[in-house]
């Protein structure tokens, strides 16, 4: 099968660059559209003005409802670039399972992608996971890497 638009999920960590990795071999071998998607829980104001107090001051203006998501994405485009594919980034809010669902429909993307962490052992039965979610709800191919032993 030819896939033509690929989505892959990344939370920034060495796993789930791993992902991204593979998602970008993928798509270049394939000429598909990539795009790298981080999720990510949105933060009441009275914490994230509390964080930019705590931070030195050159700091406190990167700290946005979104900045986390934004730096984990970044490194998500520089994994998928390294491959030779430049992607499209998201930036979705709400939990991670849950969004790349949402934007997997949204998009229209044949192939969904995401690492096996969460996995293993018997945290794999938690209804959180991020790969445990996607795998019953997908609403396309899915590809799960193996990223942790």
């Amino acid at each position: 099968m030819a896939y033509k638009k690929i989505l892959v999920g990344t939370d920034g960590s060495p796993p789930s660059l791993m992902s991204v990795r593979e998602a970008a071999r993928i798509a270049k071998a394939m000429a598909a559209e990539l795009i790298v998607a981080c999720a990510y829980e949105p933060v009441d104001q009275a914490t994230l003005e509390r964080w930019k107090d705590e931070a030195p001051t050159e700091f406190g203006w990167r700290f946005t409802p979104t900045s986390g998501a934004e730096a984990a994405a970044e490194k998500g485009r520089e994994a998928a670039v390294e491959v030779g594919v430049e992607p499209r980034v998201l930036i979705e809010a709400g939990e991670a399972g849950e969004a790349l669902i949402i934007a997997a429909e949204r998009e229209g993307v044949d192939l969904l992608v995401v690492g096996n962490r969460g996995m293993a052992g018997p945290t794999r039965f938690l209804l959180g996971s991020v790969p445990n979610k996607v795998s019953h709800s997908a609403p396309c191919d899915l590809l799960i890497v193996k990223t942790v032993q």
